[in-house]
Formats: C-alpha cells, structure tokens, sequence
C-alpha cells in the first residue's frame, strides 16, 4: 500500500527546480560591470588579433609566420600551467587578473610604437605577443574561477549563458571594427597615421576601461587555497582533472577538434589569396562564427539546455567537423560565411557545456587550478591549432589543411563519444545531476576499468 504522505512522481517532477532563464544574473552589480569590462576588452582583443595577422602576412607572405603567432601566444600556457592555477587559488583572483591586464596594456602600447616605428623584425612582434600570452595564461584561469562569486548559484548557468552571448557578440564586433579601423586614416594633434597603429590605438583604450571596471567590484574572494605550498597543492588541478574522467574528456574533446579544426588562423590567406574579399572581407569572414555563435547563446540563455546536454555537445562537435570541411573547399564567399556561421553556432554549445561543467563539477578552491588545466586544454590550444594550421598549410596548402583538419575532428567525436561514456550520460546541468552520475560512479571510473 502506497504512504499517502509520499509524493508521487507528477508532484517531484513539479517541484524540481526549472532552469533559471532570462536575465537574472544581470540582477548582480559585480556581473554586470564584469560584463561589460569582458565585452570591451574582448572587443579590442579581437581587433588587435586581426591587425597583428594582418601585419605579420604583410611583412612575410609566409603562412607558416601566420602559425607562429599563435606558437608564441600558445607557448605560456604550458609553461606557467601550474604557477598560473596555483596563484588563481592562493592570491586574490580580481587582484590577479588587474595585474595581467597591466602587462598586456603595456605589450600594446609597445606594439603601437613597433607599428609607428616601422619595426620589421617579426621576431620582436612574436616576443610581444609570448608576453600577452603569458598574461592571458595568469588572467584566465583567475577569470573562470572569478565568476561564481559574482553571481548566486542558482544563476550561475544562465551567468555562463551571457558570458558566452557577452563574449560572442565581443567577437562578431572585434574583427569587423579592426577590419574597417585597418582602412581608415586618423589624424592627431602630431602626425597622421592610418591602419595597424589605429587597431593598436583602440586595443588600448579598451584594455584600459577594462582595467577601470575591475578594479571598481565589490567583490573580493581573497585566498581560497589555505594549505601551505607544496608539490601536492601545486598538482591538485592536474590530478582532479584525471582522476573526473568527465571533465578530462570535455576538456580534451575541445583541445582535439579546435586543434585539427583551425581554419580562423589561415583566414587571410582565404580573404586576399582564395576569396579574394580584401581587409574589409577579412573582417567580417572572421566575425562569422562569433555572430553564430552569439545567436546560439542568445538562444541558450532564454531556452536552456534541459536534458541531454551530454550527448548535444558531442553532436555539435561532429557539427563542426563538417562545417570545417565545407569552409575548406568552398570558393563562395556566401557558402563560406554560412560555414563559418556554422561552425561557431556548433562550438558554442560545446562551450557552454564544458564551462558549465567545469564550475559544477569542481570544489570552488580549486577552480582556479582546474581552470588553468581547462585553459591549457581549450584557451590555448587555440593558439597552437594556429601554429598546426599554418605548418599543415605551409606544407599541404591551405585548402588541403582546412578539410584534413575537419575531417580529423570528425574521427575524434566518434573515439571520445566511446572512449568517455561520462560524456554521453550528462543530463542536465546542475549540481545535483552531476553528483548523481558521481554517485553511479561514472565520472571517476568512466576508464578505470577498461
């Protein structure tokens, strides 16, 4: 006989907690200035990005320079892997993140001089941009970690919908105001100058508002790690991340298909060699997988994933596979926009359920050091797929490149989709789902015992 008192099946499913939707984490005063201080910086970022690769193709017509650029802004990920995630957790993470900010502030301001000066050593650019890389490589982890304190935890998936929408909408703008900022003139009170050293010009004013809006929270999470430095702190993130088998296949799902699928980096050899679009072509074939990107975000924050999140991410990199391939042998401009379009709405379900993952499934003193393993895996690997783009370019062309790399990511879903079963058992994202599945030990022993 049933207890009268016990609810029924219909009863728990009403009184399960929704997905929070809309703008509700905009309620929250630090979220809202941390926003806005990402958007202009990613703004001036993006901008900076492009008026680098297109200085550096000019100064070479090599593409394998273009690939070094990314070596250079890849290489103080690995390197500072640990010091990176262990001041994350051991220091003020806003504190951290100012200084960084600093450091690249100055990088631009040096760059600027390069660019008015005529500098055509490329080898001074690349040290430039390994010191942007190591600030990046400090800063991310301490901004990943950052963000559940700005916001309560029943907000944090849509704050991570936003962030995403925020830094989309970043991207789409960037590259298409660098590309007009690169075929403008502008005249000051001392000289005239036009091109690259305007993108440097407006890198900086962003960085610096940046700078501004973060020092401005009321927000400080202080020291998170209060164990005494040693080797086992230092390699806590390391040995968290291997030991959850569903965030080390997240993770490296994303470093394999952004690794393979590098087709942004050989971008101007597409514009001016292929498509023949010009800087102004440029710039928007670079802002097409940030505007598709950013309409999938949008989507996401009002209709959120609810169920399946785990086997979506996989479909979508598969997604991105193909796209890859397509953008690869197209020698349309419309049919490579839609590619590129494509190919960011896919990614941005991937990022959003990765990030989410990332903070739910992780003690909040250690995000920081599962955040500098995540940025190795993801941030940075962007930066060395660039390099992998511009040396399989250099080598096999930059068409022949693109598809290998497509098809590549294609085969890495279908190993990780059966290597990683944890990845294929996500549901929803929430705390408690994910506890559910430690429980079942699924994320743990997902390859222990194979």
């Amino acid at each position: 006989m049933t207890d009268s008192s016990s609810p029924t099946n219909s009863e728990a499913e009403v009184e399960k907690p929704k997905p929070v939707r809309g703008a509700a984490a905009f309620q929250s005063r630090d979220f809202r200035r941390y926003q806005l201080a990402r958007f202009l910086v990613i703004l001036g970022a993006e901008a900076q990005a492009l008026a680098v690769a297109w200085q550096v193709y000019h100064l070479t017509h090599r593409a394998i320079d273009l690939g070094y650029t990314g070596l250079a802004l890849f290489l103080p990920g690995p390197l500072f892997l640990l010091a990176s995630g262990h001041a994350a957790d051991r220091f003020d993470r806003r504190n951290v993140v100012l200084l960084c900010y600093s450091l690249q502030a100055v990088c631009t301001v040096v760059l600027l001089w390069f660019a008015l000066a005529g500098v055509t050593n490329v080898l001074l650019i690349y040290a430039l941009l390994f010191l942007i890389g190591t600030g990046r490589s400090f800063s991310a982890p301490a901004s990943s970690a950052l963000l559940p304190h700005l916001v309560p935890e029943k907000h944090f998936v849509n704050a991570v919908n936003w962030g995403a929408a925020i830094f989309q909408l970043a991207n789409v703008a960037g590259p298409a105001i660098g590309g007009v900022l690169l075929t403008l003139p502008l005249t000051l009170a001392f000289a005239s100058i036009a091109g690259v050293p305007i993108v440097y010009i407006f890198t900086l004013s962003t960085t610096l508002c940046y700078i501004a809006l973060v020092y401005s929270l009321h927000v400080r999470p202080g020291r998170m790690e209060h164990k005494d430095l040693s080797l086992e702190t230092v390699l806590a993130g390391l040995h968290y991340t291997w030991k959850n088998k569903l965030l080390l296949g997240a993770c490296s799902l994303d470093l394999f298909a952004v690794l393979l699928g590098g087709a942004v980096a050989l971008l101007p050899i597409y514009a001016e060699e292929i498509l023949h679009a010009g800087p102004r072509g440029f710039g928007l074939l670079r802002a097409m997988p940030a505007i598709g990107a950013l309409c999938i975000s949008m989507v996401l924050a009002w209709r959120p994933i609810r169920r399946h999140a785990g086997a979506q991410m996989l479909v979508c990199v598969g997604i991105f596979g193909a796209a890859t391939i397509v953008f690869g042998v197209s020698r349309s401009i419309p049919l490579s926009l839609a590619a590129l379009f494509v190919i960011g709405a896919s990614d941005m379900i991937s990022v959003v359920v990765r990030s989410s993952l990332l903070q739910l499934a992780t003690p909040a003193a250690m995000r920081g050091r599962v955040s500098a393993v995540s940025y190795l895996f993801i941030g940075a690997s962007n930066e060395f797929g660039e390099f992998e783009s511009g040396v399989t370019a250099q080598w096999w062309g930059a068409v022949r490149a693109v598809v290998i790399g497509g098809i590549g990511s294609l085969m890495i879903t279908g190993l990780w989709s059966t290597f990683f079963r944890s990845l294929r058992s996500v549901d929803e994202l929430t705390a408690e789902s994910l506890q559910h599945l430690r429980d079942l030990h699924i994320i743990d022993a997902d390859l222990d015992a194979d």
